[in-house]
């Protein structure tokens, strides 16, 4: 999606997540397809304070944020509800949810002492408005339904500042979430699930990031928009 928005007009990018080399390496990568500015910060997304300072040196070093995708999160599946550990279920929710809503804010706070608006786009999931099947994984369907129903909630209170919130809810996807020993044997039954007879690739996904990034959707907030190859409509 980085390199999608770099294409499209995208003047400098900032990426977080927890891992070290590989922030590194891709932010390298990144800078030299696309010839901007490129800064990988490493940030645990639970904790607030760490992400607001970094979202200040962001702010800094690259100018005031003016488009977040949400994209970190975990999945734990084939776990039955009666036997899910609670320090599990309270570490996902706090990564897939808490860990969104901290970025959001961070970066809102930004966007409105700015006065910039800005574009928030969260990766949610089909799992937030259907339960899956046939692996079993609540708490990860909550954190998804739950992710959905907070970017309303904030398109809603943002939108008089200029600031839009959307999300794109993916099918099945091949990426690295879904490529877990456990799951390969159920890949066959969700792409016999899906109309199109597939799992999604991860750059599918970029055309509706640039959109949502962009004043091609200057009118569209606290939308939630399927990727999902027509896995819904059964």
């Amino acid at each position: 999606m980085s390199q999608a928005l770099a294409e499209a007009g995208a003047k400098a990018i900032a990426l977080l997540d927890v891992k070290q080399e590989l922030g590194d390496q891709t932010a390298a990568e990144l800078h030299e397809t696309t010839g901007i500015p490129v800064q990988f910060y490493k940030v645990d997304v639970r904790d607030a304070k760490a992400i607001s300072d970094v979202v200040a040196d962001i702010s800094e070093a690259l100018g005031s944020p003016d488009i977040v995708i949400n994209s970190a999160g975990v999945v734990d599946s084939n776990i039955k509800a009666e036997n899910y550990d609670d320090t599990m279920f309270r570490n996902l929710i706090d990564i897939n949810l808490t860990g969104s809503f901290l970025v959001s804010q961070a970066c809102a706070r930004h966007m409105i002492s700015q006065k910039t608006g800005g574009s928030i786009i969260f990766l949610a999931s089909i799992a937030g408005s259907r339960v899956l099947h046939p692996q079993q994984q609540c708490a990860y369907n909550a954190s998804k339904a739950a992710v959905t129903h907070l970017a309303k909630s904030l398109a809603a209170e943002w939108a008089q500042h200029s600031i839009r919130v959307n999300t794109i809810a993916p099918g099945y996807m091949d990426t690295a979430l879904n490529r877990e020993a456990l799951l390969e044997g159920q890949k066959s039954h969700w792409a016999a699930m899906t109309p199109m007879g597939r799992l999604g690739q991860p750059d599918e996904l970029n055309g509706l990031a640039v959109f949502l990034a962009s004043d091609a959707s200057k009118f569209v907030t606290g939308a939630h928009i399927l990727a999902d190859g027509g896995y819904a409509v059964y």
